[in-house]
C-alpha cells in the first residue's frame, strides 16, 4: 500500500486534457499498487479542487466521495468519520469539510462553535454571535 497526494487522486478521477500523461501515470500506478491509503487532508483538498477547478457540484461530489469510501482499493484515514460527515454533507447545506469538522468535534463530545451561520444550524454546532 502506498500513500497518495491530492494532485495523484484528482488526476485519477477527472480526465484533465491538459493533463493527460499524470491521468495515465496515476492510473497505472494506482492500478500497479493495487491499494492506496488516503488521509483526510487529501480528501478535503480533493473536494475542493475538483468543486473549484473542475466545477463540480455537489451531486456530483457525493457521487465522486462515496464511490472512494466504497472502493475496497482505497484505505481512508477515519473511514467512519467521513461516512457520517458524507451523510450530514448530503443532507444540508454545508460544505464537505465542515461536516468533516463537525463530525470529528462530535466524537469528542464537544459543542462546535463557529461564525459560519449554515454550519450553525447543524446540531451539535453553535454560532458565536448567539451567544
Amino acid at each position: 500500500m502506498i500513500a497518495i497526494d491530492t494532485n495523484v487522486l484528482v488526476r485519477v478521477l477527472v480526465d484533465d486534457p491538459t493533463a493527460p500523461q499524470q491521468c495515465e501515470q496515476a492510473r497505472i500506478l494506482l492500478k500497479a499498487q493495487g491499494s492506496v491509503w488516503v488521509s483526510q487532508p487529501v480528501l478535503i483538498e480533493t473536494v475542493w479542487v475538483l468543486e473549484s477547478a473542475y466545477g463540480l457540484d455537489k451531486a456530483q461530489l457525493l457521487d465522486v466521495l462515496e464511490r472512494i469510501l466504497r472502493h475496497p482499493g482505497v484505505c481512508l484515514e477515519s473511514s467512519e468519520l467521513l461516512d457520517s460527515a458524507l451523510s450530514l454533507y448530503s443532507a444540508s447545506h454545508t460544505d464537505f469539510a465542515d461536516c468533516l469538522i463537525l463530525v470529528k468535534a462530535q466524537t469528542q463530545h464537544l459543542i462546535l462553535y463557529t461564525f459560519d451561520r449554515k454550519l450553525a444550524r447543524l446540531h451539535g454546532a453553535q454560532r458565536v454571535a448567539n451567544l
